[in-house]
């Protein structure tokens, strides 16, 4: 993972554009700022890794999966507002907000958002894998992110503040809010290396299930952990009275859910036979984290 995480970083910053105005570069330094600012690179990681179990290329997986990774940094950025959750710690570093101030740290959520579409398009991108297979990208990725994928899942969290949703509610949420990205970056990979039907729907099956155990850790981990293991505050969600499995379900029976999501998704990868070692040890991986 460590080797990985430079690899993408340095092709993260290479794809950052070049400001043509002095103004305009400090809202580029405010978009690298929360793109530099570190974390786990799971969507990226699991591009490249369904793009190589399916025949294909890390190299033509790789702008695929740096502009999943530009799409959810913005989403972080805006999450992160007054106007959201407001919060002035993300990764260990004061939110982009705090740094750059409100306005700013809006445009650098929507360059990254707007950045991201170029980058799937990009020529570099048209010589790896071709026009149509970027053109599918551009259509999950705008599909997984939107109304009816992450964007639509912050609506529904947003509308849930204070009424007492309930398991199935949150679920609903959060296969939209988290899901939506992590089974973007499973399809993505997958339509970099012309997969067939039968191996997408495994691969989809897999990033919903580890997906939802993400989501299902992190309540956990709200609880159980510290900010400054985690780098961002912990129990806001009870602050925002938020209905969370933690608090739902309790400790035990979360633990249980996200054992029994794991062992699913890895059951997903059994039509890929024995070259899907990493992402069944990845699986293990996101449900055993502790920040």
């Amino acid at each position: 993972m460590s080797e990985f995480t430079d690899t993408v970083e340095k092709k993260l910053v290479s794809y950052l554009p070049e400001a043509d105005n002095e103004d305009i570069q400090r809202l580029v330094s405010s978009m690298e700022y929360s793109l530099m600012a570190g974390g786990k690179r799971v969507r990226p990681m699991l591009t490249v890794e369904f793009a190589k179990l399916c025949g294909g290329s890390e190299e033509a997986a790789m702008p695929f999966a740096c502009a999943l990774e530009m799409i959810h940094t913005y989403s972080l950025i805006h999450d992160d507002l007054p106007c959201m959750d407001n919060d002035d710690l993300r990764r260990g570093k004061p939110t982009n907000h705090k740094v750059y101030g409100e306005a700013t740290a809006l445009l650098a959520g929507n360059g990254l958002l707007t950045r991201a579409f170029g980058v799937l398009v990009s020529d570099e991108a048209v010589r790896l894998n071709g026009y149509e297979k970027c053109a599918k990208a551009v259509r999950v990725l705008s599909e997984c992110a939107g109304v009816n994928g992450m964007l639509g899942g912050q609506m529904i969290d947003l509308e849930s503040e204070g009424k007492g949703a309930d398991v199935e509610h949150l679920k609903v949420m959060d296969n939209k809010k988290t899901g939506a990205l992590i089974i973007a970056a499973a399809k993505l990979g997958c339509i970099s290396a012309g997969a067939g039907e039968e191996q997408i729907s495994a691969a989809c099956e897999y990033a919903s299930d580890i997906g939802l155990a993400f989501q299902i850790i992190d309540d956990m981990l709200d609880v159980t952990s510290t900010t400054e293991e985690l780098g961002k505050p912990v129990g806001s969600d009870n602050e925002n009275e938020k209905s969370t499995y933690a608090a739902l379900l309790g400790l035990e029976e979360c633990r249980r859910l996200a054992e029994e999501l794991t062992n699913k998704a890895v059951s997903a990868l059994e039509i890929f036979g024995g070259s899907a070692e990493q992402l069944r040890n990845f699986a293990v991986y996101l449900l055993n984290r502790e920040k």
